[in-house]
């Protein structure tokens, strides 16, 4: 979903009053509290009963309103000036909320500042469930410290609610899609891990209250097109029932079982149906077989996509009909006077659905602003307190710089050029279409801020080096069609070191923009060979700035290009991480991000945007070498695997203990990303070539032995086949190390294997 009133704010008018009042009940010793909107209520409820419990409170709450004020709630979920908020219910004391807030890597698209961390895709390339983590919990503080300032000046617009539509855990399964930026990545278990920690962090791990709500989206087989070969709103991704359970919904079922508090379903129909009223993914799936009792809100437009582009209802009642039954609470329209969700009430008189149901459906809406601590006095809610000082502190923007630095992953560093030297070089020069780019730099759904937050590499640079030489070389910047090659041996000639800093920006790939391949765009390749062609003996390095695959082959392969460091979209720490990293300042910026997806170094290796199995996709599948695989990064320092053991592993459905030693061989402190895979020793299974089982992120000090033990979870040997789990008995290998096992290209590390085995095999209706 996009907004598209940006920054806009819906202002309304409160109604007059500014009441607390405390009054006193027949349960002994509770106290009851009215909001200062409320100032037509006239009575107390027990829905603002703080001792009793959440669903009662919510069933008495629910029992109150009329279906007509039932519709208006499950209609205006959305953004702009008729999209939200869902409007007050003054006689009850329940004032508006806005449901339409991003929380991708921060206070997305709010107006004022908020801090903007790296983009998605860049966290996912930290390989660290922490960071993530920290992250979510300094996002969820500024995004309800500024919510809590919004409700007190009464401001119920676009983008000032508690409720994230985040994170976005599609699986990235090609290079070209536009979106791939958002997300986490290739591998369905590293992003519901990832999904894990962002929610638990951004909601916060107060007993009672909820710091602001998660919503993993977007839900599901939703992975491109944007618009090549053809438009998300039309698309009909056809999956088999294999890679949908194996591929497409595992990340959302550990989102679900972390705790969030709703989904987003999606543009696209799966195997004919549209996925907001997909009855078998709303309801069969999500909340028979995994127990989910939040609530599913709708990307936007995507319920009037099923009349206008999909075609597949051709009305709003039985659209509304449709997509409540199969599991749909909340509409998010295109800022419509009339929504599809308005027609509830005609299709309850029409009979087309239930108002038992309709009931039920509105439920989780006002148990989510329960949990937020809405009805309920401040003074024991500790997230309550949160405001705007709590926004851009400067504990956060040192979080966005350690962000930014440990996303970045070397792809390259030719006889160790990195990290350099601040006084071996004398002459410095950069060039390239990102290199001073600050509106390309942030990425999609970023937060908005004052510019004096941000430095871009160029910015940075200047510190170090106050005469460096800079040329943007494509006066059109990232697209690089207007390209001046006559001003490339004027920039670099006689300089001993050079950056060149290349990418995409959302001038490329975002939202509704795929790429067409994964080329270097426009002649930003032929500005890396004008500048290799005039460098002389100079140290070159490569800047990258994109989410998505770029084809780097020639400049992988050439002897003058000392290194290459893929940076994804750093957003407001973008200079000072930069800086960080390449001079490992402080001896603790030894680069460690690994790659969240698979670079392949063909485009051939890549099938059809349009052809969902995954069969050649990611490296799960993929049977061909890539250019840098998943999991890939190099370090300034070495590590070395010294000691793996499965430990003995009897029953199908029991965990297996790990052992793991490694060790820091140096030169230098350095962060160590450990990556353990199993793979079946019968491949004639319907299985995966190899899957990711465990990784986390340790800084080690030079000459330390790490001594791990964890666990693999007994689901990750399962795998779907006849329209059911099995557990086939058998052989089984973990791999464990800094990289995939039996990689072409590898880093100066070890693998060590280990084999364990499944005594009997077991059939499952769900996990």
């Amino acid at each position: 979903m996009k907004s598209l009133f940006g920054i806009m704010v819906n202002v309304l008018v409160l109604l007059s009053g500014f009441a607390t009042v405390i009054v006193s009940s027949k349960v002994k010793s509770v106290l009851y509290f009215v909001p200062k909107y409320q100032t037509a209520q006239t009575e107390v409820f027990p829905f603002q009963n703080t001792s009793l419990p959440w669903n009662v409170r919510v069933d008495d709450l629910v029992s109150r309103l009329t279906l007509e004020e039932i519709q208006l709630q499950m209609a205006r979920g959305g953004a702009g000036e008729y999209g939200g908020p869902a409007p007050a219910i003054p006689r009850l004391g329940i004032g508006p909320y806005n449901w339409d807030t991003e929380c991708l890597r921060g206070d997305v698209e709010t107006a004022e500042n908020a801090t903007a961390f790296p983009q998605a895709i860049g966290l996912a390339a930290t390989f660290s469930p922490q960071l993530l983590y920290d992250v979510a919990t300094a996002a969820g503080r500024e995004v309800r410290g500024k919510h809590n300032d919004y409700v007190r000046r009464g401001i119920y617009g676009s983008h000032t609610g508690a409720s994230c539509f985040s994170p976005v855990i599609n699986i990235a399964r090609d290079g070209r899609w536009g979106r791939l930026q958002e997300t986490y990545g290739e591998d369905p278990y590293m992003s519901g891990k990832l999904a894990e920690s962002f929610i638990q962090g951004l909601q916060g791990n107060h007993s009672r209250y909820v710091q602001a709500t998660g919503g993993c989206k977007h839900f599901d087989v939703h992975a491109g097109p944007e618009d090549i070969p053809v438009p998300r709103e039309t698309f009909n991704a056809i999956v088999s029932e294999r890679d949908w359970r194996m591929t497409f919904l595992p990340a959302f079922r550990q989102c679900v079982r972390a705790g969030t508090f709703s989904v987003m379903c999606s543009y696209n129909r799966i195997n004919g149906v549209p996925a907001c009223a997909n009855g078998k993914l709303l309801t069969d799936i999500l909340r028979n077989e995994w127990n989910f009792t939040g609530y599913v809100v709708s990307d936007e437009q995507a319920i009037e996509n099923i009349i206008t582009r999909h075609h597949y209802l051709n009305n709003s009642v039985d659209t509304a009909a449709a997509c409540v039954n199969a599991g749909c609470n909340l509409e998010l329209s295109p800022n419509l006077p009339q929504p599809v969700y308005l027609s509830i009430v005609d299709a309850v008189n029409q009979g087309k659905l239930s108002e038992n149901l309709v009931r039920e459906r509105v439920k989780p809406l006002f148990y989510t602003r329960m949990r937020l601590g809405e009805f309920d006095l401040e003074d024991n809610n500790p997230y309550a307190s949160l405001s705007n000082r709590d926004v851009e502190t400067p504990e956060h923007q040192a979080l966005a710089i350690e962000a930014a630095a440990q996303s970045f992953v070397l792809l390259k560093n030719q006889n160790n050029i990195l990290p350099l030297q601040e006084d071996d070089h004398k002459r410095v020069a950069i060039m390239g279409p990102m290199a001073n780019n600050y509106a390309q730099i942030f990425g999609d759904y970023t937060p908005w801020q004052d510019r004096s937050f941000t430095k871009t590499s160029l910015e940075a640079l200047t510190k170090v080096y106050p005469g460096i030489k800079y040329h943007v070389g494509c006066l059109d910047g990232t697209p690089c069609k207007s390209y001046q090659a006559q001003i490339v041996p004027k920039i670099v000639t006689g300089a001993d070191l050079i950056f060149i800093a290349l990418g995409t920006g959302v001038a490329l790939e975002t939202e509704n923009t795929d790429r067409a391949n994964l080329d270097l765009p426009g002649h930003q390749k032929d500005l890396v060979l004008d500048i290799l062609k005039n460098s002389g003996n100079a140290t070159v390095v490569v800047l990258l700035f994109n989410a998505g695959p770029l084809n780097m082959t020639f400049a992988d392969e050439s002897d003058q290009v000392g290194a290459i460091l893929e940076c994804f979209y750093p957003a407001q720490a973008t200079g000072d991480a930069l800086v960080n990293v390449l001079f490992n300042r402080q001896g603790k910026y030894s680069p460690a991000g690994r790659l969240p997806l698979t670079w392949p170094k063909y485009d051939w290796q890549l099938p059809p945007m349009v052809n969902y199995s995954m069969e050649g996709r990611t490296y799960r599948y993929l049977k061909t070498d890539p250019l840098y695989p998943f999991g890939y990064g190099l370090s300034y320092s070495n590590f070395s695997y010294d000691f793996l053991m499965a430990l003995a592993h009897k029953e199908p459905k029991t965990d297996l203990d790990v052992a793991l030693y490694f060790t820091n061989k140096g030169p230098v402190d350095a962060d160590e990303v450990v990556q353990c895979y199993i793979s079946w020793r019968n491949q004639t299974l319907p299985v995966p070539q190899r899957q990711l089982v465990y990784f986390n992120r340790f800084h080690v000090k030079v000459g330390v032995q790490v001594q791990l033990t964890f666990t693999v979870s007994w689901e990750s040997w399962t795998f779907w086949d006849n329209d059911q789990w099995v557990i086939q008995e058998g052989l089984m290998d973990i791999y464990c190390g800094g990289q995939q096992p039996n990689q072409k290209k590898t880093v100066p590390s070890n693998v060590l294997s280990d084999t364990f085995q499944i005594y009997s095999t077991v059939y499952m209706d769900q996990l």
